[in-house]
């Protein structure tokens, strides 16, 4: 199994950048715009569409406000298992650090897992930080 990694430090609040990553069926409007254009909810899940034409049916696995994480999971098509977490910490009052965890099986899916990733944080750090400006 590969463990996915990504972490960045996102120049707003704590509190802003957790109630845009906990609203887990507004991820196209209010965290990743452009890389997700679409999500659909569905009974416990969210169906995804990315930039790229891919289309992934998340599962909402749990909440912890108390440690501002977030997981969830992909079952199918090319995955055998997916399971992600976000989980946020404070840097500072305007600064947040984002920890992004996804385990991936089977693992030669890590490398475009990992270069999706790699694009989501991108458009997350972008999204948040335009809403933290004055």
């Amino acid at each position: 199994m590969a463990t996915i990694h990504h972490e960045i430090v996102i120049e707003a609040g704590l509190d802003q950048v957790w109630d845009a990553l906990r609203d887990f069926n507004a991820v196209h409007q209010r965290l990743a715009p452009g890389f997700v254009t679409d999500c659909r909810a569905e009974e416990g899940t969210r169906v995804v569409s990315f930039a790229n034409g891919m289309v992934a049916r998340e599962r909402f696995v749990g909440l912890d406000e108390k440690i501002h994480r977030l997981s969830y999971a992909i079952a199918g098509g090319q995955l055998t298992h997916h399971n992600a977490s976000a989980q946020l910490f404070a840097q500072g009052p305007q600064r947040t650090r984002f920890v992004w965890i996804t385990d991936v099986l089977p693992h030669e899916m890590a490398d475009f897992i990992g270069a999706m990733m790699a694009q989501g944080v991108v458009a997350m750090k972008r999204t948040l930080e335009v809403e933290a400006r004055p």
